[in-house]
């Protein structure tokens, strides 16, 4: 389980870079995975503060993408990883921009959309944009 947020702010989406497979930096929505017991919410507000130095505040669940993929493991095993994402808009409400420092990121910034998909990204940013921009009953896009 994780939770991210979505701001969009003057037309332009924040992100964070991580170091993606093979040393290829790739943009990705702030956000990350959830610590036992923590409130999903609360997870998204925590993420966003560590990895971009913002304090956001969360008005809504755009949706839930799931996710399902399967790795060579050990000893010639599968391993077969289910990750479920729930989504929520945020607004930045306060701190500064600044990068992650130890974490999983190394850097924060504001991207214009209509230069998002030029970037080296997760496939959840496009999942998240739709979700923003569709805002779906389901919470979910549409194929």
């Amino acid at each position: 389980m994780a939770a991210y947020a979505v701001c969009v702010r003057d037309g332009m989406l924040l992100l964070a870079r991580s170091p993606g497979p093979g040393g290829v930096p790739e943009w990705v929505l702030p956000g990350g995975g959830m610590e036992h017991g923590e409130d999903p919410h609360d997870t998204a507000v925590r993420e966003v503060a560590e990895e971009t130095g913002y304090r956001v505040e969360l008005s809504g669940l755009l949706g839930v993408d799931s996710s399902r993929h399967t790795f060579p493991g050990r000893f010639g095993r599968r391993v077969d990883q289910h990750g479920v994402r729930l989504v929520y808009e945020g607004r930045v409400v306060g701190g500064d921009l600044r990068p992650e420092v130890g974490g999983s990121t190394d850097l924060a910034a504001w991207h214009a959309l209509a230069a998002v998909p030029g970037l080296t990204r997760v496939p959840l940013v496009d999942t998240a944009l739709r979700l923003w921009r569709e805002r779906p009953p389901s919470g979910r896009p549409t194929p």
